[in-house]
């Protein structure tokens, strides 16, 4: 028979649990292994494992289109994730607050662009941008990706918009705050995770976009993703497997450092009480 455990499971399901979990954890980790593998090959090929090591890939990193398309990246996710964090904080409330039937069903609608397949999105921002001359620049990018990124940040805050107890703003009024002092006294520190949560998302998902990238790119204005895409199509380069080294560098550290915050700000409450 089956030992049972203290927690009531067996040694058989505790067993068969972790084997689950080892697998899921391989399944998910090995391929990023074999990126970071093939980052490192002395071929030109993605031949895995490499049979010569070099670091000339990281080398090509230098390359002028590389960090143009890096520097393209970052200043429209980081305005995508600016923009839509305070659109999708602004019709979070619109949606909450309002008694108005029309203004809920705007819910569906602010989530369009995630029902949509993002080919068809693509196509009709591009024939709206073309004709409004947005096509190649940082506003049609930043827009386009605004509105497809909208819906991680409405569906967070509204969540936490609807568990918010509006007594604490009620109290606040009654102290003599004014509502702009409220929000960001009151409000905003409590619905700042979810902010911020749906702020990074957006940001993450604006680097990773490509389909709308390729409609909305010129040869003078390429995203990282789209750089990317275009040279798997036109040539074998394990530059890419670079460039996806240290993403995934960059992920890892902000997560460890993310877990580091979090566990002294746990270890600072434990001492405070």
């Amino acid at each position: 028979m089956n030992r049972i455990l203290s927690d009531g499971t067996t040694a058989r399901s505790t067993l068969i649990r972790t084997v689950i979990v080892v697998f899921i954890a391989l399944w998910l980790v090995v391929p990023l292994v074999v990126v970071v593998g093939l980052s490192f090959t002395g071929q030109q090929s993605f031949a895995f494992p490499p049979t010569s090591w070099s670091l000339d890939w990281y080398d090509a990193l230098s390359d002028p289109k590389w960090i143009t398309a890096a520097r393209n990246s970052l200043v429209i996710g980081t305005a995508t994730a600016v923009l839509a964090a305070v659109l999708g904080t602004a019709a979070s409330f619109a949606l909450v607050r309002s008694n108005s039937r029309i203004m809920r069903s705007m819910k569906l609608l602010v989530l369009a662009p995630q029902i949509t397949p993002v080919v068809i999105v693509g196509l009709g921002v591009y024939l709206v941008f073309l004709r409004w001359q947005m096509v190649g620049t940082y506003q049609g990018f930043v827009l386009a990706y605004t509105g497809l990124t909208l819906p991680f940040v409405v569906i967070p805050v509204t969540a936490a918009l609807e568990t918010f107890d509006r007594n604490l703003e009620k109290a606040s009024a009654s102290l003599g705050a004014g509502p702009l002092t409220t929000f960001w006294q009151v409000t905003f520190p409590l619905i700042r995770p979810a902010v911020l949560g749906g702020a990074v998302i957006a940001f993450l998902s604006s680097l990773d976009e490509v389909v709308i990238g390729l409609y909305l790119s010129t040869a003078q204005m390429r995203t990282l993703p789209v750089e990317i895409y275009q040279s798997m199509t036109d040539q074998i380069d394990p530059t890419v497997a670079a460039i996806g080294a240290v993403e995934i560098a960059f992920v890892v550290t902000g997560v460890v450092v993310a877990l580091m915050v979090q566990r002294r700000r746990a270890r600072l409450l434990k001492v405070e009480v």
